[in-house]
């Protein structure tokens, strides 16, 4: 999990690498999340990263060893750790290429997409909903890359705040992701959706207007207000009376691709509440979903044309029964080894004001990393 230097008042750490599995905790039911807490009792005090797919996995690991490594100091936590910096020290240095063979192509073609596109807008027009983030999901069949090398190229191209890169079993998840789902410490609950989203300019004067016509776009703000509204709602189950707060609302952040909208809500969690509790309240990422969220998802498992799979879902670590910190599963490549299949999904938020032309290119725009780092080192 790299930070890659972005200033955050709420992380903890500035690169940390969890290495190795004493024990771990999956399941295929997101309503056996309890059990998932009884997990965490079991290792109190610890680090314990993993995740939560979209599609009701749950995935979480007890690492045997942990580095954290900031710019002038590596930490290292395990039983042993002198034997772990005689491991680093012998270990030889090579640069391993990414080296990717594949097609890259849609599961939604074009005519679906839009076809799609205008049935939600109908939704909305008819009070179904009032937003919907529709995704696409691109993909390789035979498919082959080193997928750690495909990270590091990745976190060069697009460095970004909640990065990582997460391997287990056959699965290989290489994201890029800019968005905080959920923060808990001291009793204090943050979450950070982004909705509105822009390119970066060719020249500082183009950078700065269209950082201008983000901020004051009617539409971009309405996206995240919504969004905003949905966060709120679901934080109360959460939450003690009264103390659900909007800290910051439509603030620009520039990251190396894009420009984004993001607000900042919080709130103080009520007395004896399960983390994992916290998370089912909150689950899946109201930026990934719409409002009303329900309604919304079912509107999803209607016109996508694939699941989602862990797009969408949630990476992150509890730390103890006080502590957890997860991000939003977007920007990111999944390359199962076993089945010889890469995939990423996009989307983009779906209103009343949306064009469809111009959602579709904002999907591309968001996939522009990725696809730059595939077009990069394919082998052809």
């Amino acid at each position: 999990m790299d930070s890659n230097g972005y200033s955050d008042p709420y992380g903890s750490f500035a690169l940390r690498i969890a290495i190795g599995e004493k024990d771990r905790y999956q399941s295929n039911d997101h309503e056996k999340i309890k059990e998932l807490e009884h997990f965490i009792d079991r290792h109190p005090n610890t680090f314990i990263p993993g995740y939560f797919s979209y599609d009701r996995h749950i995935f979480f690991f007890v690492p045997k060893i942990l580095l954290d490594i900031t710019e002038k100091t590596v930490i290292i936590h395990a039983a042993d750790p002198n034997s772990v910096v005689q491991k680093i020290e012998e270990t030889p240095i090579k640069y391993q290429k990414v080296n990717f063979q594949g097609k890259i192509q849609p599961c939604m073609s074009r005519d679906d997409y839009r076809n799609a596109f205008n049935a939600l807008r109908k939704h909305i027009l008819r009070g179904d909903i009032y937003e919907v983030n529709l995704c696409q999901e691109f993909y390789a069949e035979n498919a082959s890359l080193d997928p750690f090398a495909a990270y590091i190229e990745l976190n060069a191209i697009s460095p970004t705040p909640f990065s990582c890169f997460f391997k287990y079993d056959d699965i290989s998840l290489i994201s890029a992701s800019p968005e905080r789902f959920l923060y808990h410490n001291h009793n204090t609950i943050i979450s950070q959706p982004i909705k509105g989203t822009a390119p970066r300019g060719k020249t500082p004067y183009e950078d700065k207007a269209i950082v201008e016509k983000l901020k004051n776009s009617p539409k971009e703000q309405s996206e995240n207000i919504m969004i905003v509204d949905l966060v709120r709602n679901d934080l109360t189950a959460s939450a003690q009376p009264g103390t659900v707060t909007v800290n910051e609302l439509l603030g620009v952040y520039s990251f190396k691709q894009v420009h984004q909208l993001i607000s900042t809500v919080s709130c103080k969690a009520k007395s004896g509440i399960d983390s994992t509790n916290i998370i089912a309240n909150t689950f899946p990422p109201g930026s990934m979903t719409g409002a009303p969220k329900l309604r919304a998802m079912e509107l999803i498992g209607k016109y996508e044309k694939s699941k989602r799979g862990i797009y969408s879902g949630s990476i992150g670590y509890f730390e103890g029964k006080g502590k957890f910190d997860f991000n939003v599963v977007i920007r990111t490549l999944i390359y199962n080894t076993k089945e010889n299949y890469l995939s990423f999904h996009v989307g983009g938020a779906v209103t009343a004001q949306s064009i469809e032309e111009d959602e579709y290119n904002e999907c591309l725009l968001k996939a522009s990393a990725i696809r730059q780092m595939l077009s990069k080192n394919a082998i052809t």
